[in-house]
């Protein structure tokens, strides 16, 4: 548990590239003409259009390539996810009450369980109430509303809009589905992974993956396993597995993996049996970059590699704060390139939505955070 897998600064830049996957996929794949994505069902007409993109390249394969596989930052945010509970919570000694009494033993674990979990949740809620308010204003108000009903309202804050039957039409706007399976995932690890055995999280993994392979790749019993924490273990698992026995990525390493790591994510894409993992070479991928972009020397590429790095870095910093508003700006801008503008909508997008989160990132620092007992 000493070693350091992932500097703080690490963890920003991956949070940095995850966001900017997340947000311009979320843009990208409203367009009509371009890929669609497989992220709750696989879908083999979606793999073939990208094939076919790759192999006859035209101005729009930066938008097919983010619309097929920007959706993978989720994956990312749950490893990081994973990865921070474990240096956080499991560092430092666990208290004993063993000598206590057995009743005293389980009211003691079971505040501690409470409490992690209403943590969790608030920090969560702290995040989403901004950006959802301001985003119910904005849809009320402008073309193609969304009628939401009460029992969608509830289940949206009190995050378990994921379980409901057809979760992709009652959840709006649709990035935020990810709260919900945050929050399950918090407490399946408060119960069934803190301080427990490497096998817990195996084995959860393996059982996620086969009730996944188990269903019909096109079926709604896939989608809306994927909307829960069914579809997000392994990311989630890698994290923890990862935090507790990972050993640290070297440069070198990381220059002989990335290519291989690169080929992965294509070759898993097709084919649904390969398909559940290609949240795996997505993360070392994408942990292979980070180390490989902070500068070694001080000539001209290394410099570069270094304002690259930092850039990604502040793009973590605000990542919180532009996934709950981007929903917002996408929601205006997204007319200009359904009229066929594809890069001006999409350019005026990114710079409204960055703008955005950095005002929306300093009004969350003014909501206190939720305590926690220690």
């Amino acid at each position: 548990m000493n070693k350091q897998i992932l500097t703080r600064n690490e963890c920003n830049a991956l949070r940095g590239l995850a966001i900017i996957g997340i947000f311009l996929h979320n843009y990208c794949h409203w367009l009509g003409p371009i890929v669609k994505e497989n992220e709750y069902q696989y879908f083999q007409k979606n793999v073939d259009a990208l094939n076919v993109a790759l192999i006859h390249p035209d101005s729009n394969l930066p938008l097919h390539l983010l619309s097929f596989f920007g959706h993978y930052g989720v994956p990312i945010f749950l490893f990081l996810s994973a990865y921070g509970l474990v240096m956080k919570y499991e560092r430092k000694p666990d208290v004993s009450v063993s000598s206590h009494s057995s009743a005293s033993v389980i009211k003691y674990q079971l505040s501690q369980i409470w409490d992690f979990i209403r943590y969790h949740y608030l920090k969560l809620f702290k995040m989403m109430i901004v950006g959802f308010v301001a985003f119910t204003m904005v849809d009320a108000i402008t073309p193609g509303r969304f009628h939401y009903d009460f029992l969608g309202v509830v289940a949206q804050l009190l995050m378990f809009n994921n379980v409901l039957p057809t979760p992709d039409k009652i959840i709006w706007p649709g990035p935020y589905w990810f709260f919900g399976l945050m929050l399950q995932l918090y407490i399946v690890y408060r119960l069934f992974l803190y301080r427990r055995h490497w096998g817990f999280a195996v084995a959860l993994i393996i059982i996620c993956e086969i009730i996944q392979l188990s269903c019909n790749p096109e079926g709604e019993a896939l989608n809306r396993w994927r909307y829960n924490f069914i579809g997000g273990m392994l990311p989630f698992g890698i994290g923890l597995l990862t935090a507790r026995h990972g050993e640290p990525f070297t440069y070198q390493l990381s220059a002989i993996i990335i290519v291989p790591s690169i080929y992965m994510v294509f070759y898993f894409c097709d084919g649904f049996f390969n398909w559940t993992l290609v949240p795996l070479a997505i993360i070392f991928t994408n942990v292979c970059l980070v180390k490989l972009l902070q500068p070694r020397s001080n000539n001209f590429i290394s410099t570069l590699l270094g304002a690259i790095f930092r850039f990604l870095q502040w793009m973590g910093s605000i990542s919180a704060a532009l996934f709950v508003c981007h929903p917002i700006t996408r929601k205006i801008f997204i007319p200009i390139s359904r009229q066929g503008n594809f890069y001006t909508g999409l350019l005026l997008y990114i710079i409204a939505s960055i703008c955005l989160a950095w005002l929306f990132n300093e009004l969350m620092k003014r909501i206190p955070n939720p305590s926690q007992t220690k």
